[in-house]
């Protein structure tokens, strides 16, 4: 604007600056169309305060934080000082999604592969504990009453005679040559089982009575051995039904040299092998005797027809304990059978 007055009669320029178009307007105004007179403030309404107040504020703009890439990033809660070290973050994990129906023959493969695996090991299992530790028996036949009865099912453990290429319990016999190895000497009285000497294959089980060097003699249906007779006391009489009808039996407890008792089952005197002649026990062999002395082939008789003197590497292992018993008449293709024909109280019987 010019500091010069204006000259009268000339009307002074109002430069009005329009705050929108931001353009300069000059227009002619008289002293008669100003309005000079103060007028009231318009009222305002609570909602252009509140818009006033907004358009007052001064919005600043949050800073901008550039992130450091070379040190790890920590929650408020972490105590942890930085580690001026670089530290490598790893990357997403890669996870690798099987095609099932791309890989079904590498699949069945490797199922089948621990399928045969697993019976492998099985069988490596059963082999050791069948051939090292413990055989189970079925006891066929009633020549060890009244200790052991047909049906009874019983545990043998194989390491306390040692072993010998009979003791596998498998078709084969083991490459162990004669003798046998970690070989013990079983005790009189034992109840053992032991392959028949004449064909060295078929399983029997009787009691060890003479050791290498006895004598062994029935006389008068009593046990002599060396020479001595056995004592032995009745402990009761009754009658048993067999093949050959009802027939009175004695059972009797014997003390063997050393002092082993025993009961034995007898039917009287006048059998087939009450009486016989004096056998004499060679070293490495042993002399066996069924406990039912009137229905047992034992080494009473000899080799050819019966058991004879058994060989110390014939020796399978001892008699242990009856694990369970069944009455003849069960089947294993018969379930029902087996209720039964149970035996309950002879089940976990230990043997002496």
């Amino acid at each position: 604007m010019s500091d010069n007055k204006p000259e009268d009669g000339e009307k002074p320029v109002v430069d009005t600056t329009d705050a929108e178009s931001s353009s300069v307007v000059s227009q002619d105004v008289s002293p008669d169309d100003l309005d000079l007179t103060p007028t009231e403030p318009d009222a305002v309404t609570p909602e252009a305060e509140f818009a006033a107040s907004e358009s007052d504020q001064t919005v600043t703009p949050d800073p901008v934080v550039t992130p450091d890439t070379h040190r790890p990033i920590w929650s408020d809660a972490g105590d942890a000082p930085f580690d001026d070290k670089k530290e490598k973050i790893p990357g997403p994990a890669q996870v690798r999604v099987k095609d099932d129906e791309n890989d079904d023959g590498g699949s069945v493969g490797s199922e089948t592969l621990e399928i045969v695996k697993t019976v492998v090991v099985a069988l490596a299992i059963a082999f050791v504990l069948r051939v090292l530790l413990f055989q189970p028996f079925t006891i066929p036949s009633a020549s060890m009453e009244p200790n052991l009865y047909e049906g009874d099912y019983i545990v043998v453990s194989k390491w306390a005679y040692g072993y010998s290429k009979f003791s596998s319990g498998l078709p084969i016999n083991l490459p162990l040559g004669d003798g046998r190895v970690f070989g013990r000497a079983p005790a009189r009285g034992d109840i053992v089982v032991f392959k028949l000497p004449r064909d060295d294959k078929t399983d029997y089980i009787k009691r060890v009575i003479g050791l290498p060097g006895d004598q062994i003699q029935m006389i008068a249906n009593r046990l002599h051995i060396n020479g001595q007779p056995v004592q032995n006391v009745v402990v009761s009489q009754g009658e048993v039904d067999d093949i050959f009808g009802p027939r009175p039996v004695t059972q009797v407890r014997e003390t063997l040299p050393g002092g082993k008792t025993i009961t034995i089952q007898d039917f009287g005197p006048g059998g087939d092998l009450d009486d016989t002649p004096v056998y004499e026990v060679p070293a490495g062999h042993y002399f066996m005797m069924g406990d039912n002395r009137d229905n047992s082939i034992d080494s009473r008789v000899q080799e050819s027809a019966g058991v004879g003197l058994v060989p110390d590497e014939n020796l399978v292992g001892k008699a242990e304990i009856i694990m369970f018993s069944w009455e003849p008449g069960a089947s294993l293709f018969n379930p029902v059978s087996w209720f039964a024909n149970v035996r309950p109280s002879r089940f976990f019987r230990v043997l002496d």
